[in-house]
């Protein structure tokens, strides 16, 4: 036992012989600008981070952790200088830097050294490539994210164009392009961008943002520097830019700026009231109470009064981030160790006068660099972990500010899991991520620029003294819907008349410049003016453009303003009328069932009544006529016998519904034969049109020639372009002469057409629906806004006396318009009521002989004890009646004989077993005697 003990003992001696000692002392560095916003909250959190580790005996056991710091200086030069004397002190990590642009160069330094690079501020998406592996973004989020965040409240606005104004570095083209793909993902776009160089000053500035007042949109992001980016505000409120109807998007670096001083500048808040910005989100905590109480406690002795804004934060875990990687690295028994590069020594060895011999390769730093990315703790900022692709920190959140009289407010969250919304985000888990996407994206009512409350439209028209050039069709035939005028406008027409009112209605003034589109001989191509619109040659088109599918996927149309659709020309000629006109509404076998369901029907209810009623009764030859007369009546409810059995009435009744619905059918189609059907034509309608080989015609310019090529494959060859004018020759010659069967164009043409022309009409249904409306470019607002005023002119009326000012009917009688056919009616239409009324007359007639045969039993029960009265029969048969005579004659009696001769027999049966049973008793009592 004591053997063994001491066997593990002396294993264990060796193994802590086996792992180096750690280190009494590990430097990191620290790289950003002392004198700045983000400098001056970094260096005082960085401090208090070392100053914790090292008081910390949970971490860097017996190592004590040193900070070498180097002030870049806003330079790029001299933060590259500044990066290489850090690396000659053997630092195993550096945090920073802050800028974008000296993360860059340094990235390809510490690569070629091996040490991790811990930046808390550069927020450049483009350094997270695979180019710069030693690179570790240790922020909450960068540009992409924080770019997420500014498109979806864009897209919460429904605003559709953006301007960007940016300072034009690393940083700032950065962030402009994660903003452009943002947009570009919420179906909005940047519509002018706006940089300017980092040492520009306030005239420089101002004469960008007058170029800004000169565009259309009226939503500006900016994305600056925060040590400058208040000069950018300074110059907007000088141009009027901070009134209302502007919208102000700050990205994070203005709550950077406003955080770092309590209580914030009041000049810097007069200059800002109604802009919306962003603030990387970190959960309160009593950790960052006591961070902040311990940072605001060290500046009491201080002029100006500093505070820890979200880069001081993100400052504070990137040390502590080191520290805990650090910490694991020599716990698995690593060791800290540097090497020459042998390619810095030849530089050394030559010419050089540099002392790049002082650098040195830490031999450790992958595997440090390894230790830092398993990140795993709680921070200052919340829950420190690095995302799937381990670059970026996972969960990336924003608070949403509103700056308003003395503070900000905030107005809602955004993560990249629940996106806009107003309850603090959580971190993100798999089984709750259905909850989170579902949760509803929303905000706060904000202040805007010159304290309003209703959001801002975000675009004007842009004021650079150009109206909107406005495309019309110059049409040559019916220029009744838009022309050339020579009025100051010129142009003129009911499509120019419904866009002027549709103006007029918008709650801001539309300069516009109508340019004719077409060279004046024939009618211009409708679809080369959309793309025109579409290639920024007009701003829009107005007239009658007819929205079809091809043209949506170029431009943006309004509502429709008019329906409209395509339908079939034919000319038609007047049919003379005939003695035989009555017998056109029903077709032969239509009158031939009809004429014998008559027949049946009275046939059925004479044989029901034939028994009951006096009137159904007489000689064979009075009810032979009887039947005919009763059957034909009752077409017109004229018959007088009446009917009393209750079997004849439920036929009658059944029957009557018949005759109704056949005369109420008769009527209307004989009425529409005598007045409508007096036109004919040889085409019927669209299926006849495409059966046939004859020639079509089409208006120039018209959607109609493709539609029927590409839709209905009528071949080109079948096709003939006509002007309006030419639509009446060319159907009056017809396709045997030189002239076309039908033609093919969109209804309000076509209804402008007839009121002048009575010999031609419409034959067939409308076979497209579509309308015509005003189009624009692409995401353009104005259409949208013009959508709703035309729905205005459609509810108070105005739209129609538009129509009845320009497009007043001509002499034709328009209800002689529309389908010229009507087919003759047959029995398929009617084959139900028939078998109604067949079925009720065979019910009726299975109860009638049901009934006949019960009675014929009766009657003849014991014929030969008993018979008939001899004075009703006096002649009488021995043997039981069972020929069809006889059963012919009993149908034949009358229901009152019969039942008095059943009832009689009836008394006589009882009588005679009355004597048989006393006849029997008698005998018996004889007997017995």
């Amino acid at each position: 036992m004591g053997s063994a003990l001491l066997r593990v003992l002396c294993v264990c001696s060796l193994v802590a012989l086996a792992r180096p000692a750690r280190p009494a002392n590990v430097s990191i560095g620290a790289l950003f600008t002392f004198d700045s916003v983000i400098g001056r909250s970094a260096r005082a959190a960085i401090d208090l981070a070392v100053a914790d580790v090292n008081r910390d005996a949970a971490v860097l056991r017996g190592t004590h952790l040193s900070l070498v710091a180097q002030d870049t200086k806003c330079s790029g030069f001299v933060g590259t200088i500044q990066a290489l004397q850090l690396m000659e002190k053997k630092v195993v990590a550096v945090v920073g830097p802050q800028s974008s642009g000296i993360a860059h160069v340094v990235s390809h330094v510490v690569n070629e050294l091996h040490v991790p690079l811990l930046s808390f501020a550069a927020t450049d998406p483009a350094l997270a490539s695979a180019q710069y592996p030693y690179f570790v973004r240790a922020a909450r989020g960068d540009d992409s994210s924080q770019m997420a965040a500014v498109a979806d409240i864009v897209a919460y606005y429904g605003w559709r164009e953006v301007t960007v104004i940016y300072v034009d570095n690393d940083y700032g083209r950065g962030g402009v392009d994660a903003l452009g793909d943002a947009l570009e993902a919420k179906r909005a776009k940047l519509s002018f961008k706006a940089p300017f160089p980092p040492d520009a000053d306030q005239a420089a500035i101002a004469d960008l943002l007058l170029q800004v007042t000169m565009m259309e949109s009226r939503v500006c992001v900016v994305h600056v520097n925060p040590d400058s980016g208040l000069a950018v505000f300074a110059a907007a409120r000088s141009l009027g830019m901070m009134a209302s109807g502007y919208v102000w998007i700050a990205t994070d670096w203005l709550a950077a700026a406003l955080d770092s001083t309590r209580p914030p500048n009041p000049k810097a808040m007069s200059l800002l009231q109604g802009v919306v910005t962003l603030r990387q989100y970190a959960p309160d905590s009593g950790a960052k109470r006591s961070l902040t109480s311990r940072f605001a406690a060290g500046q009491l002795n201080r002029s100006a009064t500093l505070s820890l804004n979200a880069y001081g934060l993100a400052a504070y875990d990137a040390v502590w981030m080191a520290a805990r990687a650090i910490d694991e690295f020599l716990e698995d028994g690593g060791n800290v160790t540097f090497s020459a590069d042998p390619r810095l020594q030849q530089e050394v060895n030559g010419t050089s006068t540099l002392r790049l011999d002082a650098l040195r390769v830490f031999d450790q730093g992958e595997q440090l660099l390894h230790k830092v990315m398993l990140a795993n703790f709680t921070g200052i900022t919340g829950d420190v972990r690095f995302s799937a692709d381990g670059r970026s920190l996972a969960d990336p959140a924003y608070e949403v500010l509103n700056v308003g009289g003395t503070g900000v407010r905030r107005v809602g969250y955004w993560s990249n899991h629940s996106h806009l919304s107003v309850s603090a985000p959580t971190p993100f888990q798999a089984n709750s991520s259905q909850q989170q996407q579902q949760q509803e994206r929303r905000l706060y009512s904000m202040i805007w620029p010159g304290e309003t409350t209703s959001p801002p439209r975000g675009w004007v028209f842009p004021n650079n003294g150009r109206p909107l050039r406005i495309g019309v069709p110059y049409r040559t035939t019916q220029r009744q819907f838009v022309s050339k005028d020579s009025g100051p406008d010129g142009a003129s027409g009911y499509c120019i008349d419904v866009f002027k009112a549709a103006v007029a209605l918008l709650p801001y003034p539309v300069p516009v410049s109508f340019i004719l589109f077409g060279d004046g001989v024939k009618n211009p191509s409708y679809s080369d003016l959309v793309n025109k619109v579409a290639n920024n040659v007009f701003d829009a088109a107005v007239g009658d453009v007819s929205i079809v599918t091809n043209r949506t996927r170029v431009v943006d149309f309004t509502q429709p303003y008019v329906e409209s659709g395509l339908v079939i020309v034919s000319p038609v000629k007047e049919k003379s009328s005939n003695a035989w006109a009555f017998l056109k509404p029903f077709t032969l076998g239509m009158w031939a069932v009809t004429g014998a369901f008559f027949l049946f029907v009275g046939s059925v209810v004479w044989v029901l009544e034939h028994r009951f009623n006096p009137e159904f009764r007489g000689s064979p030859r009075k009810q032979l006529v009887t039947i005919f007369w009763f059957s034909f009546s009752t077409m017109f409810f004229a018959h007088r016998e009446n009917t009393v059995s209750s079997l004849g009435r439920f036929v009658l009744i059944i029957w009557l519904f018949v005759v109704l619905i056949i005369n109420s059918s008769y009527t209307a189609s004989l009425t529409s034969i005598l007045t409508v059907q007096q036109l004919s034509t040889g085409i019927q309608g669209l299926d006849g049109l495409l059966a046939s080989a004859d020639p079509i015609g089409y208006q120039i310019g018209s959607f109609a020639k493709s539609y029927m090529m590409q839709e209905l494959n009528v071949p080109e060859s079948r096709l003939k372009e006509l002007a309006i004018d030419d639509y009446a020759a060319s159907l009056q010659l017809g396709p045997r002469n030189g002239g076309v069967a039908a033609i093919v164009d969109e209804l309000p043409y076509v209804d402008l057409f007839l009121s002048t022309n009575c010999q031609f009409k419409t034959v067939g249904q409308e076979f497209t629906k579509s309308g015509w409306g005003f189009a624009f470019q692409r995401d353009s607002p104005l259409a949208v806004d013009l959508s709703t005023a035309i729905l205005t002119l459609s509810e108070n009326g105005d739209l129609e006396r538009i129509h009845d000012k320009w497009l007043n009917p001509g002499q034709c009688d328009s209800s002689q318009g529309g389908d010229v056919t009507a087919d003759r009616l047959n029995l398929s239409s009617f084959w139900g009521l028939f078998l109604i009324s067949g079925i009720a007359c065979f019910i009726a007639l299975v109860i009638f002989f049901t009934r006949i045969l019960c009675q014929y039993g009766k009657y003849h029960q014991g014929d030969g004890e008993g018979g008939m009265p001899p004075e009703e029969f006096p002649v009488r048969r021995p043997e039981r009646l069972r020929s069809i005579r006889d059963l012919i004659t009993f149908v034949d009696m009358k229901e009152e004989e019969v039942k008095r001769a059943i009832k009689r027999k009836s008394s006589n049966d009882r009588r005679d077993r009355s004597i048989a049973s006393s006849g029997g008793a008698s005998s018996f009592s004889a007997s017995t005697v």
